[in-house]
């Protein structure tokens, strides 16, 4: 069953990673404009954005199961509605229908899983859902760019779509076995049933926040990481190879018997750790001029990935109740996507160069890693 849940997290991640390389190209091919073209990138993260907000409040309403359903059938069937594209309207259109439908499989997949994981084992389990992340983010821009060369950006979304549509229908037989939905005595008595209460909740606060922040670090890397490579005469191969080198090693840190430290250790340390090593390695990231320094600053963001992850995914099951895991839940990736999108177009806004752009994120990443330590410390003080 849990395998099931960890075969549904990594297609929609897949989903999501095999756009990156071939989206923008895809988007010039018909004839858009460089601001139409960003547009289309973007827009897909912006309709997420509301389908994990809508997935969220309807999975604590009617349960994950039908929520699960409909986002895997839906999203199957805007991936084949690529093929329809002819003009810039049509792009936009279906760019946002996907990311909206999209939007509905994470939180509803995830609230899943954490329903059905053991609180003492809740740290492990989400370092292993994070190992599923890690591995679609390495093998979905790799199997996008090769397929997509060799026949057609549409094709390679049919395959995707094939995918999804098969777990939809599997899911109707297995999922349908295992109700997760919420008791409604729960709900009445829950003190964090409303939004309001919830968003206010001080775990939660710090698990938003930790998602927008690993994910606004991400759109940093996504943008800056290639333009610097370049930079410095490198192949453009080379920003592939960093980029699986920091995903390797933040699966290695998921799978390892080191996953075994986010159910010994509270969360809040590990989160600290994580957007530090993170922090750091965009500051080693904004004076590294050679290879080796590259591949170090990498490795590190890997680690610093590895431990942030199934940090802000523990503190977030350790502050909800299943009452209100789907709207957390909706929340949090509802963050994730907002991250992306401010960390890449906001060092476009403020036009810094390359290595004050990574110098700044760094900062921003250990200041937030300090401040949540600090503030852990004096309620741990009091």
């Amino acid at each position: 069953m849990k395998y099931f849940i960890y075969a549904i997290i990594f297609f929609s991640f897949f989903d999501l990673f095999t756009q990156l390389p071939i989206m923008s190209t895809f988007a010039e091919s018909i004839g858009t404009s460089s601001f139409v073209t960003g547009l289309a990138v973007g827009m897909y993260s912006f309709s997420n954005t509301f389908g994990n907000i809508i997935s969220g409040i309807w999975t604590d309403r009617k349960g994950p199961f039908i929520i699960l359903i409909i986002g895997l059938l839906t999203t199957g069937l805007s991936l084949f509605s690529y093929g329809l594209i002819n003009d810039t309207l049509s792009l936009l259109v279906v760019r946002f229908l996907h990311g909206l439908v999209a939007g509905l499989i994470v939180p509803a997949a995830f609230t899943y899983l954490s329903n059905l994981v053991n609180k003492e084992e809740r740290g492990k389990g989400s370092a292993i859902s994070g190992a599923f992340v890690g591995i679609a983010a390495i093998t979905g821009p790799a199997f996008s760019g090769i397929l997509a060369s060799r026949t057609s950006v549409p094709f390679v979304f049919s395959i995707t779509a094939i995918f999804m549509l098969l777990l939809g229908v599997i899911a109707i037989f297995v999922l349908s076995k295992f109700p997760t939905n919420t008791n409604r005595k729960v709900k009445q008595h829950n003190p964090t049933s409303k939004i309001s209460d919830l968003l206010l909740h001080t775990g939660v606060i710090k698990a938003l926040t930790g998602a927008f922040f690993l994910m606004f670090s991400q759109g940093v890397i996504a943008y800056l990481l290639p333009l610097h490579v370049e930079a410095l005469s490198y192949d453009a191969k080379v920003s592939g190879t960093l980029l699986s080198t920091f995903g390797v090693v933040a699966v290695l840190v998921f799978l390892l018997p080191t996953n075994r430290i986010f159910d010994r250790v509270t969360p809040i340390y590990t989160l600290s750790l994580g957007i530090a090593l993170m922090g750091g390695s965009q500051l080693l990231l904004s004076i590294a001029n050679d290879i080796a320094l590259l591949y170090v600053a990498m490795a590190t963001y890997g680690i610093g990935f590895g431990f942030l992850f199934p940090s802000i995914n523990s503190l977030l099951i350790d502050s909800t109740t299943k009452a209100t895991r789907g709207k957390a839940y909706g929340y949090f990736y509802a963050f994730f996507s907002l991250g992306v999108v401010v960390g890449s177009s906001i060092l476009g806004w403020l036009s810094l160069s390359i290595s004050h752009g990574f110098l700044l994120t760094g900062v921003i990443l250990l200041f937030f890693a300090l401040i949540t330590l600090i503030k852990k410390t004096k309620s741990t003080t009091r």
